[in-house]
């Protein structure tokens, strides 16, 4: 979105406005999901954070100051969030997913039945989606989120230093150590 588009949006959403945020929402919507969901690896998850974060949007931009820095803002909150739920889901212990597999390779909701089996396309896609879930789960959480920022939420290493609040070297540094450990994790899983 461009930054006056971006400016009037923004200020129209603070109003009040409903056209204001649904800019906003259409605007950073998927972005949003696309990083929400590498982060925590389903979509049941990250759906859920994202209806979250609407609903954060709505409570906290009026408290946001305007100067050019409404993406690394978002996504600092959206981060902050995953965090969150990351913590929490540790601290509840593992749950039971349907998309889980046991030994046989076989997920609980491939042993429900069906009325057709899978497309193979997207048994393909789910594979490499979970491999690519796998190799993420190796990585330290403050690489796996510089990375998932910078690849699944298309940010700029300038964004990611305002993000992490750190030098942009330290950014750069990160995500070329993040990419080769998950290069060589996609190797061994």
């Amino acid at each position: 979105m461009e930054p006056q588009r971006l400016r009037v949006s923004i200020a129209s959403a603070q109003s009040g406005s409903a056209e204001g945020y649904e800019a906003l929402f259409e605007e950073y919507g998927p972005r949003l999901y696309g990083y929400f969901f590498r982060a925590v690896g389903n979509d049941h998850d990250a759906e859920d954070l994202l209806g979250e974060m609407m609903l954060r949007l709505v409570k906290q931009l009026g408290k946001y100051d305007d100067r050019g820095r409404f993406e690394p803002w978002l996504f600092r909150v959206a981060a902050n969030m995953v965090r969150d739920r990351i913590r929490r889901r540790k601290s509840r212990g593992p749950s039971i997913s349907l998309s889980a597999e046991d030994n046989s390779g076989r997920s609980m909701a491939d042993q429900l039945p069906g009325e057709s089996e899978p497309v193979d396309a997207a048994m393909l896609a789910g594979e490499a989606s979970g491999h690519l879930q796998r190799a993420l789960s190796v990585l330290d959480d403050k690489t796996r989120e510089t990375i998932l920022l910078r690849y699944f939420s298309q940010m700029s290493f300038k964004e990611l230093a305002e993000v992490f609040q750190c030098p942009i070297g330290t950014v750069l540094a990160r995500v070329h150590r993040g990419l080769k450990a998950l290069r060589e994790a996609m190797v061994k899983t």
